[in-house]
């Protein structure tokens, strides 16, 4: 089968639509189980991407929760703090290293992440398959299912969920085309290929990147390499925690995906751990109320007995002087740009989220200014050479 008819396209109004072959070969991908959209396949297969270089990259089954044509996470499958098994809710579970993988990939950015499509690296176990059936998700593309797992997924959302197999061994052509207004664009496609190779160049006084932040500074390239831009990726252990997409300024993706990191974080905060949530809420009403709880000074925002739809009692609120002292205590974070930082602003706003290590393209007018910057606070950073727009 070459080409697969679609329900409509970006848009209710934007029909026909359709998937194709444009050589007359077959696809490269088969539909399991329900009826993936157009925006479906390309947060599909621009996430099956992702991930594929991550295992590539770091030899870790890999993990990706994508939004509108973005990752709201990424993760390698490495194992969970008792703290990350709270806040991910999966302390009741045992997980295998993929669905560890996402767990961590959907924890980064729960909200964002409500209604996500999932891409695995690995064929998806029965453990993954079984998270995914308790969140809301609009689909999943993986190498394979076994067949415990494609019968737990063929159940979801009333048996619509969409589940797609991809061809592992399938290379798309080198040169790549689409249209805007009629008008053909072609260019050949983005193969770089995302080593270590591409942190030995430093240019800071600090040129120490231990091993686990050369993973991180790869783990934030790649999930840059499929983030609209501008774009700005913090990692930790493993794991994006704040990603900062489609920004007209670098500065203010740099703010964004802070702001979200800075938000993980939180989220451990022993304040946050033990809110006194009623049994009966679920996980993303909690997810919600708790982004409300930690983004504010006081409980006023909970006020008029609000605050009773979701707690048995209510919590204190947690400071601004709590959440700064907490804060302060976050290191060892990564930070990867799709191209380079124009002013230190971005390294001053950075570093206020733990980052010590950083990768970027490089070759600014005002690389010095950057590069001072980082010096002033020990930050290790590295000149790729390599930009990584996407559009």
């Amino acid at each position: 089968m070459n080409e697969l008819k679609l329900k409509y396209g970006c848009n209710p109004n934007q029909d026909p639509s359709r998937i194709y072959m444009r050589d007359g070969s077959s696809l490269p991908l088969e539909v399991l189980n329900g009826r993936p959209g157009y925006i479906n396949f390309l947060d599909a297969l621009n996430s099956w991407q992702l991930v594929k270089e991550l295992k590539e990259a770091t030899g870790l089954p890999a993990a990706a929760s994508f939004k509108h044509v973005s990752p709201a996470g990424a993760a390698v499958g490495l194992p969970r703090t008792e703290v990350l098994k709270k806040i991910y809710y999966v302390d009741d579970l045992k997980l295998s290293p993929l669905a560890s993988a996402y767990a961590r990939a959907r924890g980064a950015d729960r909200m964002s992440s409500y209604g996500d499509f999932v891409a695995l690296s690995d064929i998806c176990d029965e453990q993954t398959a079984g998270m995914l059936a308790r969140e809301v998700s609009d689909g999943v593309i993986a190498p394979g299912y076994t067949e415990e797992a494609l019968s737990i997924l063929k159940t979801k959302r009333k048996g619509t969920y969409n589940v797609i197999k991809i061809d592992e061994g399938y290379k798309p052509p080198t040169l790549e085309s689409k249209e805007v207004f009629g008008i053909t664009f072609e260019q050949g496609r983005n193969e770089a290929a995302i080593t270590a190779e591409l942190l030995k160049v430093r240019p800071t006084a600090n040129k120490e990147i231990p091993e686990e932040a050369r993973r991180d500074l790869l783990i934030a390239l790649i999930t840059l390499k499929y983030t609209q831009s501008n774009s700005v990726c913090y990692v930790k252990d493993g794991q994006a925690i704040g990603i900062g997409a489609g920004q007209q300024s670098r500065v203010h993706c740099t703010r964004l995906a802070g702001n979200k990191a800075d938000n993980w974080y939180l989220r451990q905060h022993p304040c946050v751990l033990s809110l006194p949530f009623k049994e009966s809420i679920s996980r993303p009403d909690r997810d919600n109320t708790i982004d409300v709880y930690i983004s504010e000074d006081d409980m006023d925002v909970l006020a008029d007995g609000v605050w009773e739809q979701f707690f048995t009692e209510k919590p204190a609120p947690l400071t601004k002087a709590e959440k700064k002292e907490w804060l302060s205590t976050l290191k060892g974070v990564a930070l990867g740009s799709d191209a380079f930082f124009p002013f230190g602003d971005n390294i001053e706003r950075a570093r206020r989220s733990g980052v010590e290590y950083i990768a970027q393209a490089g070759g600014s007018i005002r690389d010095d200014n950057v590069i001072e910057v980082c010096d002033k606070y020990n930050i290790a950073m590295a000149f790729t050479g390599l930009r990584l727009f996407h559009h």
